[in-house]
């Protein structure tokens, strides 16, 4: 893999045609206050998710603008009767004791843009390093939250459809974490493209699956994680008396211009013998022993290979800076972040369809010189899979009074950390123009996260997303094509 030539200001452009408010159906959803769990509290402090979906689309402006644009536009507003929390705003009272919540009025809507774009449509979907900035045109803009009443008012979602004529199409959203994780964002979207797939039926959904679960108080808190994590909040937010909080850090910062993005695919095969070499590594080291038996996922060796590729190219990206003395610096902790869906792990019954956030926020840490090491890999496996395991085993939830400090520790120091999940198997998002091409989450670009999807080709290998510097890029695509062979059989 090379790194292509940034793109020009003329591939970023896209041509704005239409804006519209798309809301629920008129008097199909009544006016709702939709309260925030302690799940949903250390969300406030994420940026916007970002996600792009690219179709084959080859049809004219013409024929988009007189048949496929209103059978979107109907059936996103169709879908969104179901899930109306995505038209809704987000309330963020100035000061405590007041609490964030969401807030759906009867005509509340998410802005839907339609652009039109000449960039490079293969370019946007291949897996090649790219300059970052080629797909943020895509996304739709957020409008900003107002003061209103003693709160901050502001919009969860937003939804750009943009097409590369007689190519392909993009459907990009943005939306705030605090209103849903990845398993209700899927759900919503699965829903969008059933409903346009088969003309604008909305029964079509009842009958292939459930609507989501509203009811909030469904979740319990017998532990009183919710005004802990109120407290810790607020003190991150508003750390003087004057200052007002902010739902999420700022989702384009001038770095992103030195950012470039590529696709790595790890196939089931390369899949099974990392497991193999980290097992016989283990077993080498005196690591692996029958009462703690290593839990080695497709998650985990995938996450552990990439966290130390990724570990070992900033390395070498601050050797060249002169950036990292050799002692003090491989003394740090690297962290290693990521997140287990709940639903069917607290103990007690949470629908499958819950909408809104269920995940339990799992930290690693381990030190550089250990991931830099012979033994890195194994390493990093052992600590992701022992926690991994833990979950899955009574132990969700552990740590969560500490959500929003250990963000803190994480955020100021060397860290990965995971989005997307190949259990949602987002190319199963089919609006009816033929199999999901490509789907992006841009927010990795900003968030220090790599990104995970189950491999396009249905092959059970899984695709790993990443936005690095260009010089860290440089050093990592040979880490990580150098790994692969090193473990497959010649």
């Amino acid at each position: 893999m090379k790194n292509s030539p940034s793109p020009s200001d003329e591939m970023l452009k896209v041509k704005i045609l239409h804006r519209y408010d798309i809301s629920p159906p008129p008097d199909s959803v009544p006016a709702t206050t939709l309260p925030l769990p302690f799940l949903d509290i250390p969300w406030l402090l994420c940026c916007p998710m970002q996600r792009l979906f690219f179709y084959d689309f080859p049809e004219s402006p013409s024929s988009f603008a007189q048949t496929t644009l209103p059978l979107l536009v109907r059936s996103l507003s169709l879908c969104l009767r179901h899930f109306f929390p995505f038209a809704a705003r987000l309330v963020l009272p100035l000061a405590p004791p007041q609490k964030p919540h969401i807030l759906y009025s009867d005509g509340d809507s998410l802005s839907l843009t339609v652009a039109e774009s000449a960039a490079n449509f293969a370019e946007l979907i291949s897996d090649e390093p790219r300059g970052a900035t080629l797909i943020h045109p895509l996304v739709p803009q957020l409008a900003p939250p107002c003061a209103s009443d003693g709160a901050r008012i502001g919009p969860v979602m937003a939804i750009q459809v943009t097409l590369f004529p007689n190519k392909g199409i993009c459907i990009g959203v943005q939306f705030l974490h605090v209103v849903a994780d990845g398993s209700s964002f899927t759900h919503f979207m699965k829903s969008w493209a059933s409903i346009h797939k088969s003309g604008g039926d909305p029964t079509c959904i009842d009958s292939d699956d459930p609507s989501p679960f509203h009811d909030r108080g469904v979740i319990k808190d017998p532990n009183g994680l919710e005004p802990i994590l109120l407290k810790d909040w607020w003190s991150f937010v508003c750390p003087s008396p004057s200052s007002s909080p902010s739902p999420s850090p700022s989702p384009t910062p001038p770095t992103v211009a030195d950012k470039v993005r590529a696709t790595f695919v790890l196939r089931k095969a390369h899949i099974d013998m990392l497991k193999a070499q980290i097992l016989s590594q283990l077993k080498n080291d005196g690591l692996d022993s029958e009462s703690d038996p290593i839990h080695l996922s497709t998650f985990v060796v995938t996450c552990a290979f990439i966290w130390v590729c990724i570990i070992k190219s900033r390395d070498k990206e601050h050797q060249c800076q002169d950036q990292l003395s050799s002692e003090s610096g491989n003394d740090e902790f690297c962290y290693f972040v990521f997140v287990a869906d709940c639903r069917e792990r607290l103990g007690y019954s949470i629908p499958l369809t819950y909408f809104g956030n269920c995940l339990d926020i799992c930290f690693i840490s381990e030190k550089r010189s250990s991931l830099l090491g012979k033994s890195g890999l194994p390493l990093a496996a052992r600590a992701i899979g022992r926690r991994a395991k833990e979950v899955g085993t009574g132990g969700a939830l552990r740590g969560a009074k500490r959500w929003i400090e250990d963000f803190k520790i994480a955020n100021d120091a060397d860290v990965v950390m995971v989005a997307g999940s190949p259990r949602q198997k987002v190319y199963d998002t089919n609006f009816g123009w033929g199999r999901l091409r490509k789907s992006h989450m841009v927010h990795i670009d900003v968030s220090r996260a790599i990104s995970l999807a189950e491999s396009k080709d249905g092959d059970g290998g899984v695709e790993v997303g990443l936005a690095l510097t260009r010089v860290s890029m440089d050093h990592f695509i040979p880490l990580f094509e150098k790994g692969l062979k090193s473990f497959m059989p010649l």
